[in-house]
């Protein structure tokens, strides 16, 4: 099941939450600002823990890590780090892509049955909310529909379908997800 909603993010009572994060994980602006105050310095003291990948890296672009949700409603945090957008010709849709499908992996494995997104690159990495979002509601449809599959074939109907969440900060993006969904 897919959902859109306007709200803040860091309110929401999910399983986890996806923070639009940068590469070195120890929060920022905008939503990933808000969900490391909501959370606590706990959050950050996590965050250093996640071992760098090469020097200030600790989650490339289109890669996904987990941590605990902390002073949150939510149990997890999942931080993905989307792509700064150029002009779409530089790789941006395959690394905004894999944003989704790595945040859903990772929530499949910890056995999260609800996970909400927030509106990842569209803010100051300046990622066109029009094509963010169609990325965005094509990637979480196709994992949903794969799980369902996969799930019914083994018969496991009751945990058959994860719910999920585009929680939207401004009435705009909201209308643009729901035309889409």
């Amino acid at each position: 099941m897919i959902r859109v909603i306007q709200g803040d993010i860091t309110t929401l009572k999910v399983d986890t939450i996806v923070n639009a994060a940068n590469q070195v994980m120890l929060g920022g602006g905008g939503v990933d600002g808000a969900i490391h105050r909501a959370a606590g310095r706990e959050l950050y003291e996590a965050c250093l823990k996640v071992p760098e990948v090469r020097p200030g890296v600790r989650c490339p672009t289109g890669e996904a890590r987990i941590t605990p949700g902390f002073k949150l409603p939510a149990k997890f945090v999942i931080h993905t780090v989307g792509p700064v957008y150029r002009d779409g010709q530089h790789g941006e849709p395959e690394k905004l892509a894999a944003c989704y499908r790595n945040s859903l992996a990772l929530a499949a494995e910890n056995g999260c049955k609800s996970i909400a997104f927030p509106c990842i690159s569209t803010g100051v990495y300046g990622y066109p909310i029009e094509d963010a979002a169609q990325i965005a509601v094509r990637e979480v449809r196709a994992f949903l529909a794969a799980s369902t599959s996969a799930l019914c074939a083994t018969a496991d109907k009751k945990n058959a379908e994860m719910e999920a969440i585009f929680c939207c900060f401004s009435e705009r993006d909201k209308m643009v997800y729901e035309s889409i969904v």
